[in-house]
């Protein structure tokens, strides 16, 4: 397959024939077939629809930059497992959709959710703006879980006073609804899935990592892109960079930090454009984009020149802010706290967004508060406080304070035995990510490599995607088709050497990703085509 990804039952059965398996036939689908699937409801599982889709153009919603989809004929069914009651009186019940094509080509996918989950994402396998057949379309049947919970949006993290929304939230729905939907697409086609793949970004690539690490033998392949493995600590380490850029942000008239104007777009595009002089030619072309992301060690003092920052320099103050930010958090002893982030070109757009917000707008709430202070008070920290203001939380207590939630939620183990056993895992990872760290994800892949024998590249690969933002966008090859690759390697066993990318912003430009730790290096040619360049 071609195809460019990026790199989201009626009464009618009788007691008799409700637990024979439901055929279909790809010629001459019956409705009665998908409305019979109604018969399966019981108590502890409620049906809310099971209906025969027509072909065409996909209706309702559509994720950011995610163009058009047209759908295959399917049954979608939308349903409830384990409805009840919460501690504060509210309706909880892990709810998912499933899609299942007519034209079924024998495997199944669990597409993974995004942000605090709770919403109704449809399950067409297509993945935060994906160009071309999300995976219904290409004959998978498809689930996807709001992970036991409903919200009004990404950022809602009430469900978490509630302590079995919670694990739900963590990995019970995941086991839940991978054991009930196979249970579904056996029934319905007659016969279980050949092949179960999981591929999700962002939380859904968190998703992704604690499917291999609690439930090793269910899927034969993974896909986890900017995984949020981490996200405990990362929503302690998002709060503490608004603190720092608090302490040297102008005030508004009633005192207070205007986060979005603690760096001009100047200063931004200052140090963005000192980043790519230094280390966009590492890979031996200079062509906007930063390959070799370990050789970069960039030092944002080199642009400090006086105490007032302009469009040729920073402030002392600025300078040192940026180089805490990139080094990240320190504990009391002075040791880092974390890997750190890259020096990449996403400083102008993506950084201030997620840490500044936009200076046009008043004292705007950038993405990380908005985001992670809500994670950081209702999910992280034990027990929650959402009455607590994030940019007064005490960095060194909130850090020991969520090791409660990262035991339970984060997908950090490195004990993946069982898994690397039999299955394939494809990580990938934007190096322009403002909120996940591509060295971080470096780190648990090194430690990955020690903890599972250092077999590694056997079973396990990590794409980093130069100049790609949070699961796509920047000036980036961020188009590529991670699913395509992962079906070759486990149905083939042809390991994924490197991935084909283009972008949009990048019209006619092509280049390879390759599997960590090599690098994409010019070795002669066009410099606008992928063959150019060696992966070493």
């Amino acid at each position: 397959m071609s195809s460019i990804i990026r790199v989201g039952v009626g009464c009618a059965l009788f007691a008799a024939t409700l637990f024979q398996p439901v055929t279909v036939s790809a010629a001459a689908p019956a409705v009665a077939d998908c409305a019979a699937l109604q018969g399966l409801a019981a108590p502890d599982f409620v049906i809310h629809e099971a209906r025969l889709v027509a072909a065409g153009p996909a209706p309702g919603f559509q994720a950011a930059n995610d163009p058009p989809a047209e759908l295959p004929e399917h049954c979608l069914m939308r349903a409830t497992l384990s409805p009840r009651t919460g501690t504060h009186g509210e309706s909880f019940g892990i709810g998912f959709e499933l899609r299942l094509p007519v034209a079924w080509n024998g495997r199944f996918l669990f597409e993974g959710g995004a942000g605090m989950d709770g919403l109704p994402f449809p399950a067409y396998g297509s993945l935060y703006g994906r160009l071309s057949p999300n995976a219904l379309s290409r004959g998978f049947a498809v689930v996807r879980t709001d992970s036991g919970h409903r919200s009004s949006g990404m950022a809602d993290g009430r469900f978490a006073l509630d302590q079995q929304a919670r694990i739900d939230y963590a990995f019970n729905a995941l086991d839940k609804v991978t054991l009930k939907a196979k249970e579904l697409v056996a029934k319905f086609y007659g016969r279980a899935a050949q092949r179960s793949y999981f591929v999700g970004c962002s939380n859904g690539g968190r998703q992704a990592m604690s499917v291999a690490e609690r439930f090793p033998l269910y899927f034969d392949g993974i896909v986890a892109g900017d995984p949020s493995f981490n996200v405990s600590h990362v929503a302690v380490r998002s709060i503490w960079a608004l603190q720092r850029i608090a302490r040297i942000a102008p005030k508004d008239a009633a005192g207070q930090p205007v986060l979005a104007r603690a760096f001009s777009e100047a200063n931004l595009k200052l140090v963005e454009d000192a980043v790519l002089r230094q280390c966009d030619a590492l890979d031996g072309l200079a062509d906007g984009m930063i390959n070799d992301m370990a050789a970069c060690h960039f030092d944002p003092h080199t642009l400090a020149c006086h105490d007032k920052s302009s469009a040729g320099c920073l402030t002392k103050d600025q300078a040192q802010t940026l180089q805490a930010l990139f080094e990240g958090p320190r504990d009391p002893q002075d040791r880092l706290r974390t890997a750190g982030f890259p020096y990449d070109t996403g400083m102008t757009l993506a950084w201030r967004s997620f840490y500044l917000g936009r200076p046009d707008s008043g004292n705007s709430s950038p993405v990380m508060q908005t985001l992670m202070g809500p994670t950081l008070v209702y999910h992280s920290l034990t027990p929650p406080e959402p009455a607590t203001n994030p940019l007064t939380v005490n960095i060194d207590q909130a850090w020991q304070r969520v090791a409660q939630t990262a035991a339970l939620n984060d997908a950090d183990w490195t004990f993946l035995n069982s898994f690397a056993a039999h299955g394939k895992l494809i990580l990938y990872q934007g190096n322009s990510d403002p909120g996940l760290s591509a060295k971080e994800l470096v780190s648990w892949y090194e430690r990955l490599a020690v903890d599972t024998g250092g077999q590694t590249q056997d079973w396990a690969r990590l794409f980093l995607v130069p100049g790609m933002f949070h699961c796509g966008g920047g000036r980036a090859t961020d188009q590529f088709d991670p699913l395509q690759a992962l079906q070759d390697w486990v149905e083939e066993g042809k390991a994924p050497e490197r991935l084909q990318a283009q972008g949009s912003q990048l019209p006619g430009l092509t280049r390879p990703l390759c599997p960590w730790p090599k690098v994409a290096r010019y070795a002669g040619g066009d410099p606008r085509e992928a063959g150019s360049f060696q992966c070493r």
